[in-house]
């Protein structure tokens, strides 16, 4: 279908990259480019996002870049968040600017704002001590505020989000950056008091991201915590509900 905008998919192999395209297909024209071959698309191009000669090409007559591609591990070092993360991001980012791609949607991290879980309330959320608390009135974690990274990984995704915002306004990008809370799996529940709070069920994600997809085109920079309806949640997704018309369904209180 010649209307169909074109999407492309970097880190396409992962596990929530694969959750997000498959809700994505009916709709849009996707291609993908990972490291390694990828077994569910054998057709996606296999290409290292850090050499930029060689991604270059698979950018053009893109209208969307979805960016996934990047060592996920909490605990990674400064090496390989600067090597690694950060090269391939900048990478991918240049190469949808040169290639005149209207919306980028960056996939960041809960983690740049991590460091907020040592302060009250969240700590005492995240230990599942609520008493005291009250749910609906107490301040939940917004875009707005500082960044406060855990650590390298977090980093990296801070200066990505900067990266971004750079796009937007030197070179008309629309740019959106979805902060992931915890990932779960399909069928699975919290397993850990803190996962109460910053679960992101696989049908919620794959809502967010098409969200972030279909966002209207005057949207020219959003950052959006990405997690389920759930009752604890610490992060304020009300950004997200009116600005992209997010609305999870999800909530972990149904596994107590």
């Amino acid at each position: 279908m010649p209307d169909r905008k074109r999407i492309l998919i970097t880190g396409a192999a992962g596990r929530i990259a694969l959750m997000v395209r498959e809700a994505l297909s009916p709709d849009y024209d996707i291609a993908g480019v990972d490291i390694r071959p990828s077994e569910a698309y054998p057709e996606d191009a296999v290409a290292d996002m850090r050499d930029l000669e060689a991604i270059r090409p698979l950018f053009r007559d893109r209208d969307i870049v979805i960016d996934f591609a990047n060592n996920p591990a909490g605990d990674l070092s400064w090496d390989d968040a600067y090597h690694n993360n950060i090269h391939a991001t900048f990478n991918s980012m240049r190469a949808a600017q040169e290639a005149g791609v209207s919306r980028y949607v960056y996939t960041s991290s809960n983690r740049i704002t991590e460091e907020y879980q040592q302060d009250h309330p969240y700590s005492a959320i995240c230990r599942g001590e609520y008493e005291g608390i009250d749910q609906a009135t107490f301040p939940r974690i917004t875009a707005q505020m500082p960044v406060r990274p855990n650590g390298p990984y977090g980093i990296a995704k801070a200066a990505a989000e900067a990266a971004g915002r750079y796009l937007v306004d030197r070179h008309g990008m629309s740019v959106i950056c979805l902060r992931l809370g915890t990932m779960g799996r399909e069928g699975q529940g919290p397993r850990d008091q803190r996962q109460f709070a910053t679960m992101l069920t696989p049908r919620d994600l794959k809502h967010l991201y098409q969200c972030a997809v279909a966002a209207p085109d005057d949207l020219c920079f959003g950052i959006f915590y990405g997690v389920s309806n759930n009752k604890w949640n610490f992060w304020d997704i009300e950004d997200a509900r009116r600005r992209i018309g997010y609305n999870p369904q999800d909530n972990m209180e149904s596994w107590r």
